[in-house]
């Protein structure tokens, strides 16, 4: 029976990860999946495209060991804090006890910042910005689920030092530009909301989450943004001597995305019939399917090998699939894999010079001319990127919901409304309604009303249930 997204999307998440073979979850330790091969091939063109931004605004890439001593772990308080629960210790090399426990990196400030300390000394260091793309390990205790919720996490971070706090959040901005660019590439829109408190990254000044809503109304967080100040600088002794001579403590910030970004793009752009692939990310933006018949089977196979040639020397990523089985099985196949693009070379196409297509987005159907293929090819996968992130923002537009009462709170919405930002205030929401707050907006808005608990002055705050 073929589960439908609509009616239980956990359910058909699963459903459609293992149906288009993307993560193999039998692996002996749980939460800590095996990438397969098109799964990981998805992964790696994110990773080629963070690469490419990174390395365009001046980040240089690093490799940081994965073990971190106990020692650099606990020195800032509110990051051992936010962690300890949830980082897996290493006490024993061999049959001997080790004096100072290690702990597998939950994430890379306390393993990079007693080296930041030895790198940077005068003004002249500044700003030090580098990135790694690595994997971090939490004990997560919640069910786990492919991409979304794991425990050993494929994960890009980068870490930034500055002068100033200012530098330091012009950093913060290019950050904010630089998702925008690879948000576009996924098809993905997504909310910068500024987090409380309480839900702030351990040791920030400030975190800004990135949040894109699944089909069911809940949020998926897919990266984060934190400024620090120098909540780090100082307990690690990260400073630099200035024009002056004086030495100041640095200012810090960090910007970090995961494998959240692929399970995003399938709860955001699959169907019930298999994943619908962005082209920028697809291991194949086209599949050419060659229709046979008795007497023209040679000649056909000759026509769909000159087009993959063409195709694949104008730089698309393109799969022939002469495989001995049905054109209809074959659709099917690569249905579920969501290859952008179908293409099918007939007799009647090379009589009339055409190539037959059919889009995986929208199923929409229709010729191209064969001479000029690459160029049809390419304004459709544009075409097909841009009805995507249309798509995906008209429908996150759709789950916004303003409220001006804490009564009869509707299901599967993400709520917009007036706070305070007083703690006990946002705790009472929170509690009394299983919600949380996601953040007030990094980019202001317009808003016009009073805080929805105590009737004070208020700015406006989202909030929803989380996957």
């Amino acid at each position: 029976m073929t589960l439908r997204k609509e009616d239980d999307f956990n359910e058909w998440y699963i459903d459609i990860v293992e149906k288009a073979n993307l993560s193999d979850k039998r692996y002996p330790v749980k939460g800590m999946n095996v990438w397969t091969a098109y799964g990981w091939k998805i992964m790696r063109s994110i990773d080629t495209f963070i690469r490419q931004e990174l390395d365009a605004t001046e980040h240089d890439e690093v490799c940081f060991p994965l073990l971190i001593p106990e020692t650099e772990f606990k020195k800032e308080k509110d990051h051992i804090k936010g962690f300890d629960s949830e980082v897996y210790w290493v006490t024993h090399a061999g049959l001997n006890e080790l004096d100072v426990r290690l702990i597998l990196r939950p994430t890379s400030e306390t393993a990079m910042y007693p080296m930041f300390a030895l790198w940077v000394r005068s003004h002249q260091d500044l700003p030090l910005k580098v990135y790694q793309i690595v994997n971090t390990f939490r004990y997560e205790t919640k069910q786990t689920r492919a991409f979304m919720r794991v425990r050993e996490i494929h994960f890009f971070e980068s870490h930034t030092c500055h002068t100033t706090e200012e530098d330091a959040q012009r950093q913060i901005e290019e950050d904010v530009e630089i998702l925008d660019r690879l948000a576009k590439r996924l098809c993905l829109p997504y909310s910068l909301l500024v987090r409380t408190e309480w839900d702030k990254f351990p040791g920030a000044h400030y975190t800004v989450g990135i949040d894109t809503v699944m089909p069911n109304g809940r949020t998926l967080q897919i990266g984060s943004v934190h400024h620090y100040r120098t909540n780090f600088s100082v307990p690690y002794e990260i400073t630099y001597e200035d024009e002056n001579g004086e030495h100041k403590h640095a200012h810090q910030t960090t910007y970090g995305m995961s494998e959240r970004l692929l399970g995003a793009v399938i709860g955001v752009h699959a169907d019930d019939a298999g994943l619908i692939m962005p082209p920028d990310i697809a291991p194949f933006q086209a599949v050419i399917i060659p229709i046979y018949s008795k007497n023209n089977a040679d000649a056909v196979r000759q026509e769909a090998q000159k087009l993959f040639a063409l195709l694949t020397a104008a730089g698309f990523r393109v799969k022939f699939d002469d495989r001995d089985l049905r054109p209809g099985n074959k659709y099917y196949d690569w249905e579920i894999k969501g290859v952008p693009l179908r293409l099918e070379l007939g007799g009647r196409d090379i009589e009339n010079g055409v190539v037959t297509f059919a889009r995986r987005d929208n199923g929409e159907k229709g010729t191209i001319d064969a001479s000029s293929a690459p160029a049809g090819v390419d304004l459709i996968l544009d075409a097909i990127s841009a009805a995507l992130l249309d798509k995906a923002k008209k429908v996150q537009q759709s789950h916004i919901q303003d409220i001006d009462s804490i009564d009869d709170i509707p299901e599967d919405r993400i709520l917009r409304f007036g706070w305070c930002g007083c703690e006990e205030c946002g705790h009472r929401f929170e509690d009394a309604h299983d919600l949380k707050i996601l953040g007030t907006p990094f980019i202001p808005e317009e808003f016009d009303g009073k805080c929805i608990i105590c009737g004070k002055p208020a700015k406006p705050v989202y909030a929803a249930r989380t996957m």
